[in-house]
């Protein structure tokens, strides 16, 4: 049996009142679920966080070499940003290239949610059988 690590990060983070562009609400977004942080001076997750959302509408992946050179980034940037996306459900690999999860965001919330359910889930039942052994 292969057990598939997953960490899911939600960080509850102020939306703001007034209206923001596209980009503050997926700066928003990203940072609500860990992805952005401060070390990330020049935004290198958020720019392929960007890419791969843009180019989910055709499904295609994108390789590591091409996020590097469309962003201007070098190959292990990149590669450090889309293990960090993979590790957190929100990315995945497909022969040979990078895809959202799913096709959109709000779908990619609703399978989140089910994978955080599923580990309460899985959580409770542990808890339980540690309760009857104590």
């Amino acid at each position: 049996m292969i057990l598939r690590r997953q960490k899911i990060t939600i960080v509850q983070v102020r939306k703001p009142i007034v209206k923001q562009t596209v980009n503050e609400n997926l700066l928003w977004f990203g940072n609500s679920l860990g992805l952005f942080n401060l070390r990330d001076k020049d935004k290198s997750c958020y720019r392929i966080f960007v890419v791969l959302l843009k180019s989910s509408k055709s499904t295609n992946p994108t390789s590591s070499d091409e996020l590097a050179f469309r962003l201007n980034l070098s190959r292990g940037t990149v590669v450090h940003h889309l293990n960090k996306l993979m590790d957190s459900g929100i990315v995945i690999n497909v022969s040979g290239g990078y895809i959202l999860r799913v096709g959109n965001l709000r779908l990619l919330i609703e399978e989140l949610e089910k994978d955080v359910v599923r580990t309460l889930d899985n959580l409770k039942t542990v808890a339980e059988s540690i309760d009857e052994s104590l």
